[in-house]
């Protein structure tokens, strides 16, 4: 059974959301999502600067097993990449909701709103 922290947003495409200061965004894949995957081999990260549209895609995770690709759950600028994860990926399976992806300043905080709750994502993933 994944845990799922209560104090993130979460989409329905397994990425989860962390509000920071200054509408900034931090973003990472759930526990559920990186179990499913299996050990992760490669991360591609989106390009700082890059405008992404929320539920665009913007990145790729791969694994032994398959790829996947992550999508952004706001609309913004991405403004941090966790460099470290390029030569780690498997920092992620080890710890998923320690680990970030990437940060996107948002430009409208709202659609956080459209994001399920922990109790939502665990119904989700428990269908």
């Amino acid at each position: 059974m994944s845990d799922v922290p209560g104090n993130l947003k979460y989409a329905k495409t397994h990425e989860w959301a962390q509000l920071e200061d200054d509408n900034i965004i931090r973003v990472g894949i759930t526990d559920f999502a990186q179990e499913e995957l299996g050990d992760l081999v490669y991360i591609e990260l989106p390009e700082l600067g890059r405008k992404v549209n929320a539920q665009e895609q913007c990145a790729v995770v791969e694994s032994v097993k398959t790829a996947s690709d992550l999508f952004s759950p706001v609309t913004g600028e991405v403004v941090a990449i966790n460099d470290a994860l390029v030569n780690e990926p498997e920092q992620v399976n080890d710890d998923a909701y320690g680990t970030w992806l990437f940060c996107i300043k948002a430009d409208n905080l709202s659609e956080l709103d459209a994001l399920m709750n922990a109790d939502a994502y665990q119904q989700l993933i428990e269908q």
